[in-house]
């Protein structure tokens, strides 16, 4: 409802109020009839009343058109506050609806993409379960298994993949040992059928009857791996059944301790893929110890070598020694000279020597044939070393 509507309502109330005076007037002039002087009184008192009830209506009019105004203004001012509220609000809303619009856009993405994810991710478990069921196929991905593991910790020169040996059988995977122990067969399998069996079974007695079943199949793969691959002369005495699943060996050594002693007695050695990778390791020790006892012979020889190197260099510092010696000596032969001929200058120069009288000052024959003997002697020296080091030096090249 509007202001000026509201204005409309109370003047209408206004008049009801003054025709209602009005008529209660009339009703009283109504019921006294008296005489003129009486009703000349009365009627003039009607008149000042009326006069009153006018000033009073229009002054009442006046007050409720001011409270009116004033309502009016609050009125505005509450709607124009409350449209500005409303207003920032609905932009708030707006914002935070929108922004919660680009978030759940943004999960529905992420949502997309990991259900094409866990689709392809069922094709390739159905693929497995197809693979698995199949025994040739589930043979091939033991194999596969098994030729990475190998692959990844022994050099290619350490094994061989499906060797035909000597009796015709066919090995999943031959590793190559000197002797002893020799050449050992890995051979893959994978019990399968039971193991299901044994996790779909609903009571106690059908998982004991599948567990008995797994036990079977486990021990006819050792047979088989026992007449099959261990062969006297060719290969070592014991071979590897490599289980690709860390689940069938662990129940085997959890409740079926008795097929892995029997493994045991046919030296047949049950490995998974974690045990595989310990085993693969002692064989890749085992094989750089045998290179290290192949390589002794050669090692001793670089050794013997090293200790003649080190030989030669002895005596050629001891060669070096005495040409310091000599050195040395003749250094020492040289100062002696020199302070002779110095002590010689200073007697020379200690001489009186007159104004008629000249004399000159000349080494003894006995001092020239000295030094020019030593002169001799210090060349020869140098001469036969110098023949010595060189026939030395011609040995050891030879």
């Amino acid at each position: 409802m509007d202001s000026q509507t509201l204005i409309m309502i109370i003047a209408i109330a206004i008049l009801i109020a003054i025709g209602a005076v009005g008529l209660g007037l009339f009703v009283i002039l109504r019921q006294k009839p008296a005489g003129a002087e009486t009703a000349s009184l009365d009627l003039s008192e009607l008149r000042g009343q009326l006069s009153q009830l006018a000033q009073l209506s229009q002054q009442q009019q006046q007050g409720h058109v001011e409270q009116m105004a004033s309502l009016s203004k609050r009125l505005e001012e509450s709607l124009s506050g409350m449209s500005a509220r409303m207003g920032n609000s609905l932009q708030e809303q707006t914002e935070k609806t929108h922004k919660n619009l680009s978030d759940l856009a943004a999960r529905l993405a992420v949502i997309d993409a990991a259900n094409a994810k866990i689709g392809e991710l069922t094709g390739q478990v159905t693929q497995l379960h197809n693979i698995l069921a199949n025994k040739t196929d589930r043979g091939a991905f033991g194999e596969v298994q098994l030729e990475n593991l190998v692959r990844n910790v022994l050099p290619p020169n350490a094994y061989e993949f499906q060797v035909q040996l000597s009796n015709g059988r066919r090995a999943d995977c031959l590793l190559k040992l000197p002797n002893p122990p020799g050449d050992i067969i890995i051979d893959a399998k994978f019990p399968l059928e039971a193991w299901h069996q044994m996790q779909n079974a609903k009571d106690e007695n059908g998982r004991k009857a599948a567990r008995k079943q797994l036990g079977m199949d486990v021990l006819k793969h050792v047979k088989d791996i026992k007449e099959r691959y261990i062969i006297a002369g060719e290969t070592a005495e014991s071979a590897c059944l490599f289980l690709p699943s860390e689940a069938v060996y662990a129940e085997l050594h959890a409740n079926m301790l008795d097929v892995v002693e029997k493994s045991y007695d046919a030296r047949v050695w049950i490995v998974s893929p974690t045990t595989m990778m310990a085993t693969l390791n002692t064989v890749r020790a085992i094989l750089k110890d045998a290179r290290m006892r192949e390589q002794t012979a050669l090692i001793q020889k670089e050794i013997g070598m090293l200790v003649g190197d080190v030989t030669r260099l002895d005596k050629r510092v001891d060669n070096l020694g005495k040409h310091f010696d000599l050195a040395q000596k003749d250094v020492q032969e040289i100062k002696t000279s020199t302070g002779k001929i110095s002590n010689r200058g200073r007697r020379i120069e200690d001489y009186d020597v007159a104004t008629d009288e000249v004399k000159t000052v000349v080494s003894s024959p006995q001092d020239l044939l000295s030094a020019a003997n030593n002169s001799r002697e210090n060349n020869s020296r140098e001469n036969n070393s110098r023949e010595n080091n060189s026939q030395e030096n011609n040995s050891e090249e030879q």
